[in-house]
C-alpha cells in the first residue's frame, strides 16, 4: 500500500490594518507667481481742531419723551398663547369687569380694546380682583410684560 504525503496546509497570510492615506503634496506651478501685496500706507497728519465748540441748543419746553399712559395700570401680561389669540394677565389692582375698556402697551404692542370675556382656572367668570391669574380673548398680538391699562370711559 503506497502511503500519501499530506501536503502542508499553507498558513493564512494576515491582513495589516487599515491606515490614513496618504497626504498628496501640491504641486507648484510653473506659469503664476504670487500677487505683491500693496506697501502699507502711513496714515494722514491730523489737523488740530479749534478747542471752542458751538453752544448748545436748549430744549423746547414741551411734552415729554413718552406720552402719558392712557389710564389706571393694572396689570400686566404673563403669558400669550398664539394659536387662541389668549393672553393671561396678572391683575395687580383694582378690578376689570366684562365691558370694560382696557390698553395693551409694551415694546411693541400698543392696543385698545373691550373685554368680551374673562377665564380664571378655564371657568368664565365676569368680574376679576387683585392678585388674580386670569385668561382674556384678545384682538391682536400681546406678548409677555406688556403692561395693562384701564381705560376710563
Amino acid at each position: 500500500m503506497a502511503t500519501r504525503k499530506k501536503a502542508k496546509a499553507k498558513a493564512k497570510r494576515r491582513r495589516a490594518p487599515a491606515r490614513k492615506p496618504a497626504a498628496r503634496r501640491k504641486t507648484a506651478r510653473a506659469g503664476k507667481k504670487p500677487a505683491k501685496k500693496a506697501p502699507v500706507r502711513a496714515a494722514p497728519a491730523r489737523r488740530a481742531r479749534p478747542v471752542a465748540r458751538p453752544a448748545a441748543k436748549p430744549r423746547p419746553a414741551g411734552p415729554p419723551a413718552q406720552p402719558a399712559p392712557p389710564g389706571e395700570r393694572i396689570g400686566v401680561v404673563t403669558h400669550y398663547f398664539s394659536h387662541l389669540a389668549v393672553a393671561v394677565v396678572k391683575l395687580d389692582s383694582g378690578t376689570l369687569r366684562v365691558g370694560d375698556t382696557i390698553h395693551f402697551r409694551g415694546h411693541t404692542s400698543d392696543f385698545r380694546q373691550r373685554v368680551e370675556s374673562l377665564q380664571v382656572e378655564h371657568a368664565p367668570v365676569t368680574e376679576v380682583g387683585p392678585r388674580d391669574d386670569f385668561g382674556l380673548k384678545v384682538i391682536e398680538h400681546a406678548r409677555e410684560h406688556d403692561v395693562v391699562y384701564k381705560v376710563r370711559p
